[in-house]
């Protein structure tokens, strides 16, 4: 991580789908601790902080700073990791940004959750005005009342008010101009990703008529409200939240659908959608997920040299109906017939004669018909 990336924290597979995770003002990437080693059983989970608090430095972010600014200090992280499309979610300012990034760069947003958070948050004065005082006065006025506005009655967590205190003032108070400047109701109804709202019933801050409104710009978005919940509701209601998340990104195909397409083609996975039975379909789930979202997914081996090992294990076990796919498979992969066949010279010597003899026979006639729909 360079100096001008956000601090952040990975956790989970390499190779799983990742989703970012956004914290609010005042607060670190602690906030999301009762939830990210959860997610990350199936998601490569980034957390990252906002500058100024946690460990982002404070200068990544300047005086009338906006939430698009935010939004660019994320993408240019999620670049740095090589992550072109990723799920997330965020709260409070956290989720304005995720609001932002759905608006404003569709494309690398396949999944949305917006928790405790606004399309607009008052108006900037209050903003201003907060903005104001914390550059005079410093945090401590503020922090002494942020179990008020986070929490409920009796409940803390001294972690994020720690958190809270430790921030950087400067940086605090531009995160504030960009909460002033945020207003993207206009932009709601053109937001595609699949979007999850999560409202906290006792939230001051962002009462849940702010979910509300992102609900009912957004199509086919989801509404959870959760009783009891405060402002910082993955803190203080970690199971409800988690549990919501958990079923929203599990419902949005990972990468391992787009990695079958670029493999086997568009028109192949097609035909197996249209096969899918009830019956099938968690079976047809677990391949996308586990096959082609962790192992063809892995950069570590080319699809290339991924489709020259599967055709050798394809002729040791005899799975000729499976080798008629992976040799159309290995040919979009960029093999040669020339290639194909010296991968099948190699199994007759290690798998045997018969073995390669049945292979070349169903190589032949897939590359024949492949030079007939070519002619």
């Amino acid at each position: 991580m360079t100096d001008k990336m956000p601090h952040h924290r990975i956790e989970g597979p390499a190779t799983a789908p990742p989703l970012l995770l956004g914290p609010s003002l005042g607060t670190s990437y602690a906030l999301w601790d009762k939830i990210a080693p959860e997610l990350s059983v199936t998601h490569r989970v980034i957390r990252w902080d906002l500058p100024g608090h946690g460990g982002s430095a404070p200068d990544l972010i300047r005086p009338g700073a906006t939430v698009a600014d935010l939004a660019e200090l994320v993408l240019a992280l999620a670049d740095s990791l090589g992550v072109d499309r990723f799920a997330y979610a965020g709260v409070s300012l956290g989720g304005a940004v995720g609001l932002h990034l759905a608006v404003h760069h569709p494309e690398r947003v396949s999944a949305l959750a917006v928790i405790c958070s606004s399309a607009h948050f008052n108006g900037s004065k209050p903003w201003e005005e907060r903005a104001e005082r914390v550059r005079r006065e410093g945090l401590d006025p503020l922090v002494e009342s942020a179990d008020s506005r986070w929490f409920t009655p009796g409940f803390t967590v001294p972690r994020l008010v720690q958190d809270h205190r430790d921030a950087d003032p400067g940086a605090y108070a531009a995160c504030c101009d960009a909460l002033a400047a945020f207003d993207i109701r206009g932009r709601l109804a053109s937001i595609t990703a699949p979007t999850l709202l999560i409202a906290g019933r006792e939230d001051p801050a962002t009462p849940p008529a702010h979910l509300r409104e992102i609900a009912d710009a957004v199509s086919g978005s989801t509404l959870v409200e959760l009783p009891g919940a405060s402002h910082l509701a993955p803190a203080l209601c970690p199971t409800a939240v988690l549990t919501a998340l958990r079923a929203h990104f599990a419902g949005v195909p990972g990468r391992g659908m787009e990695v079958r397409r670029e493999v086997l083609g568009d028109a192949h996975v097609d035909r197996a959608q249209a096969r899918q039975t009830p019956f099938t379909a968690r079976f047809q789930d677990f391949i996308s997920r586990y096959a082609w979202g962790e192992i063809w997914a892995d950069p570590t081996l080319s699809h290339r040299e991924r489709s020259m090992i599967t055709l050798t294990a394809l002729v040791a076990h005899g799975h000729y109906d499976e080798l008629a796919m992976h040799v159309r498979a290995a040919r979009r992969n960029g093999l040669t017939p020339e290639e194909i066949g010296a991968v099948l010279l190699q199994t007759a010597v290690y798998c045997g004669v018969p073995a390669a003899n049945s292979a070349f026979a169903v190589a032949q006639r897939v590359l024949a018909e492949e030079d007939g729909a070519g002619g």
